[in-house]
Parts: C-alpha cells; structure tokens; sequence
C-alpha cells in the first residue's frame, strides 16, 4: 500500500515505491516540494528503450539504482549498472535502454541549471 510523502517544516521524505506502480515516472520533485531543481526517478521495463531527446538549458545527472541501462549519447554507447553515474550536458542528444529480457531497471533523474552553489554548510 502506497504511503503519502512525510513532511515537516524544511524537510520531506518519501520512498520511490510509494510514487507510483509500473513502468514510467515517479515524480519526486512534486511529492517532495522540490523547488531548486527537477528530479524524477523512472522504471524502464524489460527491454524498454526511451525516445531520444535533448534540453534547451538543463544539465541532468543519471543515477542506476537498480538493473542495467545502456545510455546512448549522440551514438556513444555506454552501459552502466546499480551505481553508475552518467552526466549529460543539455545539448546532447541521448537515450536510454533497459538492457534486460526480464527485469526492470530503475533510475533517478535529477537536472537544473544555474550553476554550484559552494561549500555553504554551517553548524547550528
């Protein structure tokens, strides 16, 4: 059963499974009142392969958190498993594909534009 997102004052938290069921996207940034940058993450099914895109003005980092993709970037191909790390510079043209016959795959998208802030921690 799929649980709502918790929130507190400054903090929220949810679990991808509660997003969404199937193949397709679970909107993080609108259960967790994201603001700064969009974030998604997205279950490829056996064999699925996304349409190929590009981005006027956002940079995206992918993250593999389960299964395997292979990542085509303006016909470079690479695969990545659980762990993998792609960065994609807004102009390139890429897509994805779930390399498996038989097990979903499963990424976090997360993509902005502006720029590093910095190392601002501070302790309380």
């Amino acid at each position: 059963m799929a649980k709502e997102p918790i929130k507190g004052r400054g903090w929220a938290v949810a679990a991808i499974d509660d997003l969404g069921e199937g193949p397709g996207f679970r909107k993080v940034r609108q259960a967790l009142d994201v603001t700064e940058f969009g974030v998604n993450a997205v279950v490829l099914p056996p064999g699925y392969e996304s349409r190929r895109h590009y981005h006027d003005r956002q940079q995206e980092l992918y993250v593999v958190i389960s299964g395997e993709i292979e990542f085509d970037f303006d016909g470079a191909k690479q695969t990545l498993g659980e762990g993998g790390l792609a960065r994609v510079d807004a102009p390139t043209v890429r897509s994805l594909r779930n390399t498996s016959a038989t097990d979903d795959a499963l990424y976090l998208c997360v993509g902005a534009e502006g720029g590093y802030v910095g190392r601002d921690g501070q302790v309380p």
